[in-house]
């Protein structure tokens, strides 16, 4: 595990702060609440210059008198078939009942697509995005980024359960290390920075091997948050990488 100062923190968070689902052209036009915003000025997230390859995308699960309600958001590489990171705003977590039904966002592969988050039902290999297709008889977990047990909401819960926002992950590493850090950032969060408005993002690393020769396995999962008090200042933050066992 590596760990980060607060203030080499707060640096990484602003260059990262920079069923239905969008893919948008702007974080920061759609859903920037995901993303922290000290000194009161929303950062521009990491977005890579390559826009056919990285997509952003404002995860949501259903709509509200017509409008997508945003539970989340990701920054998506379609060469790797992998999510770069996941941000969200930590709201406290409920006990959700956990519904493993996975989709797919169809706006990856056809753009004209509607906004509607498709159900993966043993979808066909897809250009631009993973499948559940791909990890039969690979041996590794669909490991979240934005993980349900951070979920502040049933929907958001069921939302998370998307291709777009999981990377293969060993199964041992994601039942144990990765699991534990997950519960241990809850904590912090909900004991030390109650009160004040809290931020993760959670990506990875891309590796060298691939699983059905497609979908690329990180070398790395890692995870920031920052909590920001009433004046929008700093006022805790950590984070830290593990690194994943890529035998196939």
């Amino acid at each position: 595990m590596i760990l980060f100062t607060p203030g080499l923190l707060l640096l990484l968070l602003l260059a990262l702060s920079g069923c239905f689902s969008e893919v948008v052209d702007d974080f920061l036009n759609k859903c920037p609440q995901f993303f922290a915003n000290p000194g009161k000025t929303v950062c521009t997230p990491t977005v890579f210059p390559d826009k056919n390859r990285y997509k952003q995308i404002c995860q949501s699960l259903y709509e509200e008198q017509g409008v997508y309600v945003y539970e989340y958001a990701t920054l998506y590489d379609t060469a790797n078939k992998i999510p770069v990171y996941s941000a969200y705003k930590f709201e406290g977590k409920i006990d959700c009942t956990r519904d493993d039904t996975w989709y797919f966002e169809p706006q990856l592969d056809n753009p004209k697509a509607e906004g509607t988050m498709k159900r993966d039902n043993n979808a066909d290999l897809l250009s631009n995005q993973a499948v559940s297709k791909d990890y039969i008889k690979s041996r590794f977990h669909k490991g979240h980024l934005a993980p349900v047990s951070h979920a502040r909401t049933q929907e958001c819960s069921d939302a998370t359960f998307t291709l777009t926002n999981a990377a293969p992950q060993n199964g041992s590493f994601n039942s144990g290390k990765w699991r534990v850090t997950e519960a241990k950032v809850a904590e912090i969060l909900e004991e030390k920075c109650a009160g004040n408005s809290r931020y993760i993002v959670t990506g990875v690393v891309p590796g060298t091997k691939k699983i059905n020769n497609r979908v690329c396995v990180p070398s790395f999962f890692w995870t920031a948050y920052i909590c920001l008090d009433n004046n929008q200042q700093d006022a805790a933050a950590c984070a830290s990488m593990s690194e994943v066992f890529t035998c196939i």
